[in-house]
């Protein structure tokens, strides 16, 4: 959506603050020996307090609040009683809500409790990819510049991007144009970023594989190489200089 009037930004504020603060509550919550879907729960009821519902659920009817994934899962983990999380997993949560007519997205990965299988710079290069992505964005910038920004970047760090999933377009609705904010360049991609346009930017940066792949539930993704991946995302509101990070109380750039 375009930013037109004071009444969508608020309406923006207003649902990202509600994600973000769902995510943040989530990841404070998490300990080990927990279930996914007790994460889950405890994050849907957070959302419904705040008056939000959750977008994958109202969407496309997702058989979560949440998307929850561990260790090998990329995306779209469904929270499960099955799934205990355990010290040193490798846990992504994804939070996007509709509240009042507005939509935000917003997720993180993160280790639980001590890094005793190293994910920890995987991580970092993910929130680093984000934010230098995220502040070279103003409107004008080529979607596709702002993907190779993300793909040279990783190599850098060595490692590879997810090729089949990517940011979008927000606001009224979960995913609007642009439809598709690749984590590469996709040289047929020649659309620009539009000044008070929102947007979701995501990184995947991964150890080894460069797609994701549906499990037989319909919703699980997993690498087609193995390996691991992270993800972070923040709901953004474009200019002409410096982009609005509308989620950054989530604090993923932080912790």
């Amino acid at each position: 959506m375009s930013i037109s009037k004071e009444a969508d930004l608020i309406g923006m504020q207003n649902a990202s603050a509600a994600v973000a603060y769902t995510l943040k509550e989530m990841r404070n919550y998490v300990r080990p020996g927990m279930t996914t879907l007790e994460i889950d729960e405890f994050g849907g009821q957070v959302l419904n307090d705040l008056g939000a519902k959750s977008a994958p659920r109202l969407t496309y009817n997702f058989p979560g609040w949440t998307c929850i994934s561990l260790n090998n899962e990329i995306a779209h983990g469904i929270p499960s009683v099955q799934k205990i999380v355990k010290e040193g997993d490798l846990i992504n949560i994804d939070v996007s809500a509709e509240l009042n007519g507005y939509w935000a997205d917003n997720g993180g990965s993160f280790v639980l409790g001590e890094d005793i299988h190293q994910h920890q710079p995987l991580i970092e290069a993910s929130k680093q990819i984000l934010r230098k992505a995220i502040f070279n964005i103003k409107g004008g910038v080529r979607i596709s510049d702002i993907g190779y920004l993300i793909e040279t970047e990783a190599k850098k760090a060595g490692y590879k991007v997810i090729q089949n999933l990517t940011g979008h377009g927000i606001g009224r609705s979960l995913h609007e144009e642009p439809h598709e904010i690749a984590n590469y360049r996709d040289k047929f991609n020649l659309t620009r970023f539009k000044k008070n346009s929102v947007v979701a930017v995501e990184t995947f940066i991964s150890t080894a594989s460069t797609k994701a792949l549906t499990q037989k539930d319909g919703w699980t993704l997993i690498g087609n190489k193995g390996g691991f991946v992270a993800q972070h995302e923040h709901t953004i509101i474009i200019t002409d200089s410096t982009p609005i990070v509308l989620t950054e109380m989530n604090q993923i750039w932080e912790n």
